[in-house]
């Protein structure tokens, strides 16, 4: 494993997300029938479908990204839309026009991208949202590559702390987003954006490995 992400591995982290949310799509979108619009699902991975079909030979990795982001901000209905695309387009501006991303400045781009989606959310972990699995998946990511650990041990532990959030979010009652008009209904069903913001965090820990 190698010190950088490249940008052949980001294309294929995107590619991989995908993949894992076509193959979920039932399943996300019977996650949100119980607390949302039922269209998660569906909504997902009509924008994964719609990022692969445009991203081509990207020259550099804030390129890869505003392409992602922007196409998920047209592409994808509900708020996941503004949030992933948001998420993505922080991830570009952050990290420049750049061929590969090292820890330090991947942990950096990462982070910029849960700041807006905390923005363009309003929501903070606890809140029953993507955030309680992104926040978890950033800190686990952060302490890896701080305690010296390759990309591929750091991503590995990112994606196992989005998994742990994702399913404490079963119990929480939402507070924000369609989900949070339930009230106490809304506990006892994991978060849909938590759980396919765990799906993203094991595609990029499948890319780098």
């Amino acid at each position: 494993m190698g010190a950088t992400a490249t940008l052949p591995q980001l294309v294929d982290w995107l590619t991989r997300f995908r993949d894992v949310v076509a193959e979920n799509q039932g399943y996300l979108t019977e996650l949100d029938s119980a607390i949302g619009d039922a269209d998660h699902g569906s909504n997902m991975t009509r924008g994964m479908n719609a990022v692969i079909g445009k991203l081509g030979e990207p020259a550099a990795v804030d390129a890869l990204f505003k392409t992602v982001g922007m196409t998920l901000v047209s592409t994808v209905g509900g708020a996941s839309g503004p949030l992933y695309g948001t998420f993505f387009l922080r991830i570009g501006t952050t990290a420049g026009a750049v061929a590969e991303l090292d820890g330090p400045a991947l942990s950096e781009a990462l982070r910029a991208g849960l700041a807006g989606v905390i923005q363009r959310g309003n929501a903070e972990p606890g809140d029953k949202t993507m955030v309680d699995a992104l926040t978890p998946a950033l800190d686990a990511f952060d302490a890896a590559v701080g305690s010296g650990d390759d990309l591929a041990a750091a991503a590995r532990a990112a994606a196992d702390a989005a998994a742990k959030g994702r399913d404490e979010t079963e119990p929480l009652v939402a507070r924000k987003g369609r989900a949070s008009y339930l009230g106490e209904r809304s506990a006892g069903h994991l978060d849909p954006g938590a759980t396919s913001t765990a799906l993203l965090f094991e595609s990029l820990a499948q890319a780098l490995a």
